[in-house]
C-alpha cells in the first residue's frame, strides 16, 4: 500500500480513492497547479488534506464559508490532525496567536478566510511558515463571471508572490468551462491544468413538476418517497409555512434557517440527521457541511437563480449512490418572479452610492479613514435606520462587495473562548490567594485543555451544571477573572461582520463602472434564463441540459427523468427514437415539407414516425409556419 492510500486508511478509515481522487493527490503532491472540479460530495477536500499530510509543512486553505471551516477543522481534530482557523470574527489577540501557532505549534492545517490574505499581519507571519501547499475551497469565487464572486478572492493570487514554489489546488463543485479558464487565469497557474470528474449523477433522478400548487405535489413526494428529504424555500417565512403543512399532513418536518438561535438550529440538524425528523425545510443557510449520504429526495419549492445553485443543492440527495430524486416544482408566474429579482438584485447606481454614504455614516467613519476596520452588522437594523428596503440594502451591498469596497461576512456564531494569561506557577499563586476562584478554575482546567496555548471555546452551561450553579455566576467569575488579567475572556456573540477594504471616499470618487454593472447584470440575467430554460423545457433529457451547461454535450439520456419517461411512453428504444429524431431533423431544415410530407419521406414504420413527429411538435423542438410546413425550432 502506498503512501497515499496508507494516510487515507489511517485517518478516514478508507482503503480505496474515489474516482480522480488520487489522480489530483499525486499531482499535487508532485508541486503542479491543479484546478479540480468534483461534484457535491464528491471529496474534494480529501484531495488537498491527503497531500498535505504526505508532506512536512503546513497547508494553508482559503475557504469563504466560516462555518464549513469551522466544521473541517473541527473534523480534523477528531482525527487527531492538527488544524487551526482564522477569520474575521476573531479578536486580533485571537488571531495573533493563531498565526503564532500555525508558524511554531507543528499545526498541519491553517483555514483562513480570504479577506486576511490582505493584511500586512498575514504577509509578515506566512514568510515565517513552512507552507506545503495552498488550498483554495470553493475556487468559483475569484472568477468575475462565476454565480459567486468575491473580490477578497482576488487576493490569493497576490499571496502567490509571498509562497512563489507552494503549488496550488483550486477546488470547486460548479464551474461552466468559462469560469474554468477564468479560475486558472487569476490564480496565475504556471500552465494550465484541469482535472475534472463528470458531474454525472446516475442515481440523481431530475423532475420538474409544472403546477399551481406546490404544497400539494410536495406531498405527494413526501408520501411516494420514502425517507429524508430537503426542502428549499426562498424566505424564512415560507420555511415555517410549509413546515406546519407538512406536519399537519403527518409527514415530521421542521423549518430552518439563519433566524434561530444556534442551539435551536443544532437541535433541528441533529434530529433530521438521527431521522428522528424526516425533512427539513429551509433557506439556502441549510446545506453547507451537511454530510448526511441517506438523502432520499430534494425539492425546491421556488426557482434558484442560476443552474450553478440549483445543481449544488439538488447534488445533496443520493451521496450514498442510491436512487434519489430532485424535484423542481415550477408554476406559471415562476417567469415574472424572476424578473422582479433581477431588477431588484441590480438598483440604480445612485442609490447604491447613497447606501455606500450611509453605512460609512452610520459607523461615524470620517472621509479618508475606516480601512480595515470591522464591524458588527445587522442588515434589518441598518435598513431600517436608512429607512430603505431590506432587499435594496442587500443588494447594494452586494454590489459593492464586487466591487472590493467592502465583504460582507455572514452571520457566524461564536461561542466563548478564553485563554490563560499566566504560567502554571502564577495560576497557582492565584488560586492560593483567592479560594473563591479556586474550583471554578480547577474546573476549567479538568474540563478544557489548551487553555495556555489559544483562545478556547468553553461552553457556559456545561461549566455551570458541572459546578451545580447558576450560569450567571460562571459569567460573574469570567468576568471577574478578565479583569484581574488572569484570563483573556470574548463572549459569545452571533452576528454578521461588515469589513471596509477601502477608506471613505467622497460622492465624486466612488466608482462603480457603468460597463462592468451592466456586463454583470446580463451575465446574471443569462444564469437566470437558463434556469428558467430547464424548468421550462420538455424536450431534453434533464440530466443533458445540466450536463451540457457544464461543457459535458456527449452526455447519454439519463432514461429516468420526466423528459426520458414522457418520451418512453412511445415504446421506442432510445436509438430508435434519436435515429427518428435525426432523420426528421434533416429533412425538416433541408425541405419545405408539410407533416404529410415528411412523414412520406422518411425510412421505416410510418405510424412510429408520426409519433416522434408529434412528440417533437407538442415539445416545440418543430413548429408550423405561416404556409403550414414544418420549422425546426430544437438545437
Amino acid at each position: 500500500m502506498d503512501r497515499f492510500r496508507k494516510i487515507l486508511q489511517q485517518y478516514w478509515g478508507y482503503t480505496e480513492f474515489r474516482a480522480l481522487q488520487e489522480d489530483i493527490i499525486r499531482q499535487v503532491y508532485e508541486g503542479h497547479d491543479v484546478l479540480a472540479l468534483m461534484p457535491t460530495g464528491g471529496g474534494k477536500s480529501v484531495t488537498f488534506q491527503v497531500p498535505a499530510l504526505a508532506k512536512d509543512g503546513l497547508c494553508i486553505v482559503v475557504t469563504p464559508l466560516i462555518a464549513l471551516m469551522k466544521d473541517q477543522v473541527e473534523n480534523l481534530k477528531k482525527r487527531n490532525i492538527k488544524a487551526l482557523s482564522i477569520h474575521s470574527g476573531m479578536s486580533p489577540h485571537e488571531i495573533d496567536i493563531a498565526f503564532d501557532n500555525a508558524s511554531y505549534g507543528n499545526y498541519k492545517f491553517l483555514y483562513l478566510s480570504p479577506e486576511r490574505l490582505s493584511t500586512e499581519l498575514f504577509r509578515v507571519r506566512v514568510q515565517k511558515m513552512n507552507v506545503n501547499l495552498l488550498a483554495v475551497d470553493e475556487a468559483h469565487c475569484i472568477s468575475q463571471w462565476g454565480y459567486d464572486f468575491r473580490p477578497s478572492y482576488l487576493e490569493v493570487a497576490a499571496a502567490r508572490e509571498w509562497l512563489p514554489d507552494v503549488p496550488v489546488l483550486a477546488v470547486t463543485a460548479t464551474a461552466t468551462p468559462e469560469v474554468a479558464v477564468d479560475i486558472m487565469e487569476k490564480l496565475r497557474f504556471r500552465k494550465p491544468n484541469l482535472m475534472q470528474k463528470s458531474f454525472e449523477r446516475k442515481n440523481l433522478i431530475y423532475v420538474v413538476r409544472e403546477t399551481e400548487d406546490k404544497k400539494g405535489q410536495l406531498l405527494r413526494v413526501c408520501r411516494n418517497v420514502p425517507g429524508t428529504g430537503i426542502v428549499y424555500v426562498r424566505s424564512r417565512r415560507s420555511a415555517q409555512d410549509i413546515a406546519v403543512s407538512l406536519n399537519a399532513n403527518g409527514v415530521t418536518a421542521e423549518f430552518y434557517h439563519a433566524g434561530l438561535s444556534t442551539d435551536e438550529r443544532t437541535r433541528r440538524q441533529d434530529n433530521w440527521k438521527q431521522n428522528r425528523t424526516r425533512v427539513v425545510v429551509c433557506t439556502n443557510a441549510f446545506g453547507m457541511g451537511i454530510d448526511k449520504a441517506d438523502v432520499r429526495f430534494v425539492a425546491h419549492m421556488d426557482l434558484p437563480d442560476s443552474i450553478e445553485a440549483y445543481f449544488q443543492e439538488a447534488g445533496r440527495g443520493g451521496r450514498d449512490g442510491k436512487t434519489a430524486y430532485a424535484v423542481l416544482f415550477h408554476s406559471s408566474d415562476d417567469r415574472q418572479r424572476t424578473t422582479k429579482r433581477l431588477q431588484t438584485a441590480f438598483p440604480p447606481l445612485e442609490t447604491i452610492k447613497a447606501i455606500y454614504q450611509k453605512l460609512y455614516a452610520f459607523y461615524n467613519i470620517p472621509y479618508g479613514g475606516g480601512k480595515g476596520s470591522v464591524h458588527d452588522f445587522e442588515l434589518t437594523n441598518f435598513a431600517l435606520h436608512s429607512k430603505i428596503y431590506s432587499t435594496i440594502v442587500h443588494s447594494a451591498l452586494q454590489c459593492l462587495q464586487r466591487e472590493g469596497y467592502l465583504e460582507i461576512i455572514a452571520e457566524l456564531d461564536n461561542p466563548t473562548r478564553i485563554i490563560i494569561l499566566l504560567t502554571r506557577n502564577e495560576l497557582y499563586k492565584v488560586q492560593v490567594e483567592n479560594e473563591q476562584f479556586d474550583g471554578f478554575i480547577k474546573q476549567l482546567l479538568r474540563s478544557y485543555t489548551g487553555l495556555f496555548n489559544g483562545y478556547t471555546p468553553i461552553d457556559e452551561l456545561f461549566l455551570a451544571h458541572q459546578l451545580r450553579v447558576d450560569a450567571g455566576i460562571v459569567n460573574e467569575y469570567l468576568i471577574k477573572l478578565s479583569r484581574m488579567k488572569v484570563i483573556g475572556y470574548i463572549p459569545k456573540k452571533r452576528t454578521s461582520l461588515l469589513l471596509f477594504c477601502e477608506e471613505r471616499l467622497d460622492e465624486k470618487n466612488v466608482y462603480i463602472s457603468r460597463k462592468h454593472y451592466g456586463t454583470l447584470k446580463k451575465r446574471c440575467e443569462q444564469r437566470m434564463s437558463a434556469m428558467l430554460h430547464y424548468a421550462e423545457s420538455t424536450a431534453k433529457c434533464r440530466s443533458q441540459q445540466l450536463l451540457a451547461y457544464f461543457g459535458e454535450t456527449d452526455a447519454s439520456r439519463c432514461g429516468r427523468c420526466d423528459v426520458c419517461r414522457e418520451r418512453n411512453k412511445h415504446d421506442l428504444s432510445k436509438y430508435e427514437f434519436d435515429r427518428l429524431v435525426e432523420q426528421l431533423k434533416k429533412l425538416i431544415r433541408e425541405n419545405t415539407f408539410t407533416e404529410i410530407e415528411c412523414i412520406r419521406a422518411t425510412t421505416g414504420n410510418p405510424d412510429t414516425a408520426i409519433e416522434v413527429l408529434r412528440w417533437l411538435i407538442d415539445n416545440d423542438q418543430v413548429i408550423h409556419t405561416d404556409e403550414n410546413v414544418l420549422q425546426w425550432k430544437g438545437r
